[in-house]
């Protein structure tokens, strides 16, 4: 008798991806908004502390423009990988495990290796769009980068209505390559033990098949997103974790 011994880089993965009409993403809001009822405390807990990251990053960025808008969008390009807790929760109430913020917590051990992979491009791409900016600032805006005085100190930058725009667009760009690559990336990883690429391209993959539906859900993040923002991120709070259960029914409808 022989054995057989196979030595490489294990198989990747291909997920079968569903369309779903244009309506579903709002499906998706009202069952994450049952989970918020169902889950209560847990979720809530993940939200504030979501919300506190964010007011930390508000507060070290508010003498400057430039470190403002770019604190912003860092904190929104990294937002994906922060709903884990959330998703784990949602995970558990499905499939009808004890819940409370320990047991959210178990997620980050289930598959820490695609987890870290993940968030770690998600790192990247959100340094990147700090050195892009950064660019960005200096020759289209013509304003110098805040000095160390000026971050410690405060200064109020001059610059217009249509160059912010611009800034914003180019930070768009970055934000919607991350949710092309994150729209089903954390629960495949945490509920099927996917590595970051495999859950990458499946939310690509997702994202492509359905592009109408992903422009609305797309909306739907923004909209919520802006409120919490809208309310000095005390709404982010509630925005976080319901984000966080939607994405989990996200993918349930868009992953075979």
């Amino acid at each position: 008798m022989t054995a057989s011994i196979s030595i490489g880089t294990p198989q990747t993965r291909e997920f079968e991806v569903r369309r779903v009409p244009l309506r579903q993403p709002v499906e998706w809001l009202d069952r994450g908004w049952d989970d918020l009822k169902r889950i209560g405390m847990p979720g809530l807990a993940h939200g504030a502390l979501i919300a506190i990251l964010g007011g930390v990053l508000l507060m070290l960025g508010s003498t400057h423009l430039y470190l403002t808008a770019a604190a912003v969008t860092g904190y929104l390009l990294v937002g994906p990988v922060m709903t884990t807790g959330a998703c784990e929760l949602a995970r558990r109430l499905a499939a009808g495990e004890p819940l409370g913020f320990d047991e959210s917590l178990q997620a980050l051990t289930r598959n820490p290796d695609g987890l870290t992979h993940f968030g770690g491009v998600l790192a990247v791409i959100a340094i990147a769009w700090f050195v892009l900016s950064a660019v960005l600032w200096e020759s289209v805006f013509a304003t110098s980068l805040p000095s160390l005085a000026v971050v410690l100190w405060g200064s109020a930058a001059s610059v217009s209505p249509a160059q912010i725009l611009g800034y914003v667009i180019f930070g768009g760009v970055l934000a919607t390559i991350v949710f092309a690559l994150s729209v089903v990336a954390v629960p495949l990883i945490i509920d099927r033990q996917a590595r970051a690429s495999e859950a990458m391209r499946a939310s690509l993959r997702a994202t492509l098949a359905n592009l109408p539906a992903m422009l609305v859900w797309a909306f739907l993040i923004v909209g919520l997103t802006v409120i919490a923002f809208a309310t000095l991120l005390v709404g982010m709070v509630i925005v976080a974790p319901l984000l966080g259960y939607a994405t989990w029914h996200a993918y349930r409808d868009l992953v075979a």
